[in-house]
């Protein structure tokens, strides 16, 4: 697995869901640092992250606005995702309060 330098769908342990740039990833520690990174709040239009990573999500998800840069820790989950994916997770309006 070398994902570098891909977009990723990442979940943690008791952090959530970033879909970002995998920059680094350490397995002994399983952290990673991301960037240009998202958090997915919530999704709709995906019965999984599987599907997140491969279509992408619908209008009513929230995703929050860009990070440059992120550290993660507790990681269980990378999956790279498609053209079709970034296109629309790059897409997605910014949600915040």
């Amino acid at each position: 697995m070398n994902y570098i330098g891909k977009k990723v769908i990442v979940r943690c342990n008791n952090a959530g869901v970033f879909f970002g740039t995998l920059k680094e990833y350490d397995n002994a520690s399983r952290e990673a640092v991301l960037g240009d990174v998202r958090r997915i709040h919530y999704w709709k239009g995906a019965a999984s992250l599987s599907q997140v990573a491969m279509d992408g999500v619908d209008i009513n998800s929230r995703l929050t606005m860009v990070v440059p840069e992120m550290v993660v820790m507790e990681v269980i989950e990378i999956t790279p995702c498609s053209d079709k994916a970034i296109k629309n997770l790059e897409g997605q309006k910014i949600w915040k309060i």
